[in-house]
């Protein structure tokens, strides 16, 4: 019965997902990660509580998937510097894959250059559009806490944005 509702929850929500991860780990390769998000929600389906929404229990999901994948990233980042000593090539960056205008892109490096809580709850509300509610469910956070650092993310991100457009010029 729950591979049934994890399935139909795919179809509501899979495009969801999928733009939280892009958002959050910025990689072209995600598509496997969404399954990985889904694998994880059919294994730990006894773990969900009907308090909160499928989409956001999903998100939450995401979230953890993405911190793994940026941990594992991080790792091998570490054994190829220490393996290798030398200059790295350019690897495609997210900017490439995703043909982002040169707003986006502005936008997106922003967004990547903010601490981590900020750079979360900004592409839970700005992006995915949750409401404080929901994204202090994903987040494990009070909604005090969410509009608090979603107010100074925004202003940490127009901050950063300034700077990136004046690089630019």
């Amino acid at each position: 019965m729950n591979s049934n509702l994890i399935s139909e929850w795919f179809y509501l929500y899979n495009k969801d997902i999928y733009h939280y991860l892009v958002y959050y780990i910025g990689s072209g390769d995600v598509e496997d990660l969404v399954q990985e998000v889904f694998i994880r929600a059919i294994k730990g389906f006894d773990t969900f509580q009907y308090k909160a929404s499928p989409k956001t229990w999903l998100i939450s999901i995401a979230r953890h998937v993405g911190i793994d994948e940026m941990r594992k990233r991080n790792r091998l980042r570490m054994k190829q510097r220490n393996s290798f000593r030398e200059e790295q090539s350019d690897m495609e960056t997210p900017e490439n894959l995703l043909q982002l205008n040169e707003n986006n892109k502005l936008l997106y490096q922003a967004i990547q250059s903010l601490k981590a809580n900020y750079r979360d709850v900004v592409i839970l509300r700005g992006i995915k559009e949750l409401s404080v509610s929901e994204t202090a469910s994903v987040l494990n956070w009070n909604e005090n806490k969410v509009r608090t650092t979603y107010h100074r993310a925004l202003k940490s991100l127009q901050k950063s944005i300034g700077g990136f457009s004046h690089e630019k010029e």
